[in-house]
């Protein structure tokens, strides 16, 4: 999954967050990703490494914890606040989930330690955590950002027009032409930026560029798949990221949801600049190393 479909599946973790006691089908959330089932589905997997509705009946069991352990509900009427249509689907779900039926977990627990801060003291099975310490959503989300200057940049770049899961074309237009212009890999940058949101713009007309910047004195030839420009300097935050590239677009969501609206600043009107910092390729775990650098300014 690029960058560019961050808000898409924003859109999706959101929908089950606030929806997981309603009905939700496989066509409702691809429909909310704007992107067809069987990408959507793909995309899902790779992302979270479950199944769309696997995720949503995980959500729904880590929902039940709290009610099993702290209110007197019986556990038909959890199995139905946590949307599961019946206390067999629940308890099979839940056994599968924590290999543990519901039953137990409500004889077994200590509710003064649930209802605690001191969560840590429970078995694991017993914590109610949705987003587990060591997950790459808990590591985000207490992410370390630091406040950097840029300079102005003048860059060759590739636009690339469609789907931003197709952007490998553009970039493998601009390596080429950078290998035939002797651009050292050491002295310049290559730098990924999406353009539009395709939760607003349609797919086929969504505009990414991959760029490279360049030396001073470069002297600019005209070629027919190269175009140049100049990119604003100034102030931005900066998130360092090393993980798979598809998690990429939940450290954007991140950024503008959690970390911004409290950080003092807003988001200035410049686009985001990806500093692509490795070859995921060439990394022993496929992962890719990002400089994520987003524009802003005081409040």
């Amino acid at each position: 999954m690029s960058m560019s479909d961050r808000a898409r599946f924003h859109a999706v973790f959101q929908y089950i967050e606030t929806h997981y006691k309603d009905r939700i089908d496989l066509d409702t959330l691809a429909n909310r990703s704007h992107l067809s089932k069987y990408h959507f589905s793909r995309l899902f997997k790779e992302l979270t490494g479950d199944s769309p509705m696997a995720y949503v009946n995980k959500v729904r069991v880590q929902k039940a914890i709290p009610l099993l352990t702290s209110t007197k509900k019986t556990v038909l009427e959890i199995a139905s606040l946590c949307g599961f249509d019946s206390v067999s689907t629940f308890n099979a779900t839940f056994k599968k989930h924590y290999d543990l039926t519901p039953s137990y977990v409500r004889k077994n627990s200590n509710n003064s330690l649930v209802v605690s801060k001191k969560q840590e003291e429970l078995p694991a099975v017993l914590r109610y955590d949705p987003i587990n310490e060591d997950s790459f959503l808990r590591r985000i989300w207490t992410m370390n950002i630091s406040i950097k200057e840029l300079p102005d940049y003048e860059v060759a770049f590739v636009r690339h027009v469609g789907s931003y899961l197709e952007t490998y074309k553009a970039w493998a237009t601009l390596g080429a032409w950078a290998s035939e212009n002797r651009l050292d890999p050491s002295q310049s940058y290559f730098i990924g930026i999406s353009l539009d949101d395709p939760i607003t713009v349609e797919e086929h007309l969504c505009r990414y560029d991959a760029c490279v910047t360049l030396p001073e004195g470069f002297t600019k030839k005209p070629h027919e798949d190269i175009q140049f420009k100049g990119l604003s300097g100034g102030t931005y935050a900066l998130y360092s990221f090393y993980d798979r590239v598809d998690k990429l677009g939940i450290v954007y969501q991140s950024i503008f949801t959690q970390w911004l609206p409290a950080s003092g600043f807003v988001a200035d009107d410049k686009p985001s600049l990806e500093f692509c910092m490795n070859d995921p390729a060439l990394d022993p775990e496929g992962k890719a190393k990002v400089d994520l650098y987003i524009p802003i300014r005081k409040k």
